[in-house]
């Protein structure tokens, strides 16, 4: 490398290690290196907010480009370019005198162009004797060679952190609208449930959204939508449990009311044996099976039990069942307690309901009996995890888990 290369700005303006920095990298580019000077440009357009560089600069440095007669910043050439600011002015679709010195010195603290001042100042070029241009002053573009490996990447960051927003806004979106009409529908023909809290619980979602979301703000609306609108379609569901079973009622009332009576001692049970054994079976019964939320809601909702996943991670929920089992010990939770919970809730939701207790494991007296309850609850039907990862991700003491569950 010629430290020759490595250069001060004339007159006033300062000079700084990070500009020395720039400048010893843009001198080591590997021999032969080229890339398409656009495509650079729409690199940094693309992560403009990464590299905090504003619209007017960006137009700048398209004019700052347009003085560069080839198409492909190459090592080995001048990349200097030495327009005056009055033809930058005039290829920056006339921006202000102050604006173009300001945007000018924004690149070069971004480390996107670097300066090659002349003895006084002045942007020219020296010329050989015959007519090529021997010595330049003024912008050098070498940086954004040196750096179009790291500009490309920032611009795919962006560009994924872009969709990942578009996907959250648009899942926000949906479940909205799902929820929405969900519940007008059950009030407006009078299904049974609390829907006057579950609108309350709605409209406070929709009022927490920001005007201007980040993300962070839609992942976190998004969960708790999805939570939402989970036991919306439980409530209905259990709604349509009990009318089916009503009809049900009335249509054996119906045949027993024009069955023969005297075949009525048929329906009846042969022996006080099988009277006795007909309601432990029903009390006994398997409740339906509880769906897992996504391990990405439960892991959010429940951080702290990651670290005991193999290797240190949870990826999959074979991954978390096994965590909750070395969970289990710490809470001293019985085997036999977590088997029956796995046996009622299903391992998955075992495990996330393990996961919720650890994540507050310092407001809960008893895991044990804690635990104890929550599957005597899923067997009866009462119980859902919503309500839990809900109140984990609000922030809620699980002391109000219980009775939010």
């Amino acid at each position: 490398m010629d430290r020759l290369s490595v250069t001060t700005p004339f007159g006033r303006r300062p000079m700084s290690l990070a500009l020395v920095r720039g400048q010893i990298r843009s001198s080591g580019i590997k021999a032969g290196k080229t890339v398409d000077k656009w495509k650079v440009l729409r690199d940094v357009c693309e992560a403009r907010t990464l590299l905090g560089v504003q619209d007017r600069a960006l137009a700048v440095l398209n004019a700052l480009l347009s003085f560069y007669p080839q198409g492909e910043l190459a090592e080995g050439n001048d990349l200097v370019v030495f327009p005056s600011n009055a033809q930058l002015t005039h290829r920056a679709n006339g921006i202000a005198g102050s604006t173009l010195r300001r945007c000018l010195a924004a690149l070069v603290e971004a480390g996107l162009v670097s300066r090659k001042d002349s003895p006084n100042g002045k942007r020219y070029a020296r010329k050989d004797g015959e007519g090529g241009i021997e010595e330049a002053y003024g912008f050098d573009l070498a940086p954004l060679l040196a750096r179009s490996e790291e500009l490309a990447g920032l611009a795919q960051e962006v560009a994924a952190e872009r969709r990942r927003f578009l996907i959250a806004k648009e899942r926000v979106s949906l479940c909205r609208r799902d929820v929405r009409k969900l519940i007008t529908a059950a009030i407006e023909e009078g299904a049974s449930g609390d829907w006057g809290h579950a609108e309350d619980m709605f409209v406070a979602l929709i009022a927490r959204i920001p005007r201007r979301p980040s993300l962070k703000d839609l992942l976190a609306i998004a969960d708790e939508m999805t939570l939402l609108h989970e036991e919306v379609v439980n409530m209905l569901d259990d709604n349509a449990i009990s009318e089916n079973m009503a009809s049900n009622d009335g249509l054996s009332e119906q045949h027993i009311q024009n069955s023969n009576p005297e075949s009525f001692n048929e329906l009846e049970p042969s022996s006080e044996k099988e009277q006795d054994e007909k309601p432990r079976a029903k009390s006994g019964a398997k409740p339906k099976g509880v769906q897992p939320f996504p391990l990405e809601m439960v892991l959010r909702a429940c951080p702290e039990i990651k670290p005991f996943g193999p290797d240190g991670v949870v990826s999959s929920w074979r991954d978390l069942m096994m965590a909750a089992v070395t969970v289990r010990s710490m809470l001293a939770v019985s085997p036999s307690a977590y088997e029956e919970a796995c046996e009622v809730m299903g391992p998955a939701t075992a495990a996330s309901v393990v996961a919720c207790m650890y994540e507050r494991s310092g407001h809960i007296n008893s895991p044990g009996g804690y635990l104890r309850d929550l599957t005597n609850r899923a067997r009866r039907g009462e119980f859902s995890l919503g309500p839990m990862l809900m109140a984990l991700l609000r922030g809620a003491p699980t002391s109000n888990l219980a009775s939010a569950s």
